[in-house]
């Protein structure tokens, strides 16, 4: 008897990719988890704005070739899409993975010329660890300066910290605060938008509200919603069309994504007041 396929797979044959054209692999660095893989679309015609994605998984798990589903997603709105893999515990702890998460997004600056993209319209997005990393990057005095972020049920404000092993991660630094997305705002920081779903109980809403209210304080731009039907993974699935009706993730990112590029930065917050409340 056959192997029965995973659901990531079945998600990924259910997102077509035949209007994509695909580089497999890519080094960008040393390290056999220094790969990426970039998805164009075949049909663009000049430079197409370019979304990083980097995936969540606790940084413990992950791989760049489950997330072809989002990478089609994407492409068919007219974005080049690069998914890299990075470093996962134990091999590497804190803050290893956000050190790979910034060179890859300094490849794509320097490199994604070559495939389409536009190295000035350039958004970082993640869910859960991957936005927690995309946030790091975007909050680094070294990043280079991108056009936007896109968290996705990130963990931005997570002490004290309580596993066991994610405990073991964030071991190194004697201040864990420094760990936090939130202890490095400031108001230079790219446009955000922070999205979390209102049921999500792995990595609760208050990390969103949080960071977005520190954001505001330090004058940064921030969007901010909360989807009362969504969970932490039903929050990614709903980018799929057969789940959009859940929560309409993917519009509404791919709206400020629009709003950056033309200069229009007056985003407000979406959240009802009680629901805020409850999340902090």
């Amino acid at each position: 008897m056959g192997f029965l396929p995973r659901p990531i797979d079945l998600i990924n044959k259910s997102v077509g990719l035949a209007g994509a054209k695909i580089w497999r692999g890519l080094p960008y660095g040393e390290n056999p988890r220094h790969t990426l893989d970039v998805y164009a679309p075949k049909r663009a015609t000049g430079q197409s704005p370019v979304i990083v994605f980097f995936y969540g998984g606790s940084w413990q798990t992950g791989a760049r070739e489950d997330y072809g589903f989002i990478a089609g997603l994407l492409v068919a709105r007219g974005y080049v899409v690069v998914v890299p893999d990075y470093r996962l515990y134990p091999e590497t702890r804190y803050p290893g993975f956000v050190e790979d998460c910034l060179t890859a997004t300094e490849w794509v600056m320097a490199h994604i010329g070559v495939y389409g993209g536009d190295a000035a319209s350039v958004f970082l997005m993640g869910h859960s660890a991957g936005a927690y990393n995309a946030m790091m990057v975007a909050l680094s005095p070294e990043a280079p300066e991108v056009a936007g972020i896109i968290g996705l049920a990130g963990p931005y404000d997570f002490v004290p910290l309580k596993d066991p092993i994610i405990k073991a991660i964030f071991a190194g630094p004697s201040d864990i605060t420094e760990t936090q997305p939130i202890t490095h705002v400031h108001g230079n920081a790219p446009p955000m938008f922070l999205a979390t779903g209102a049921r999500d109980r792995i990595v609760l809403p208050r990390n969103t509200t949080a960071l977005a209210a520190r954001m505001r304080q330090a004058g940064g731009v921030v969007e901010t919603r909360i989807y009362p039907r969504l969970g932490h993974i039903s929050l990614l699935l709903s980018l799929l069309p057969y789940f959009a009706w859940r929560g309409r993730v993917l519009r509404d990112a791919l709206a400020f994504c629009d709003a950056c590029r033309a200069g229009d930065f007056m985003f407000r917050s979406e959240i009802p007041l009680p629901m805020v409340r409850r999340s902090l």
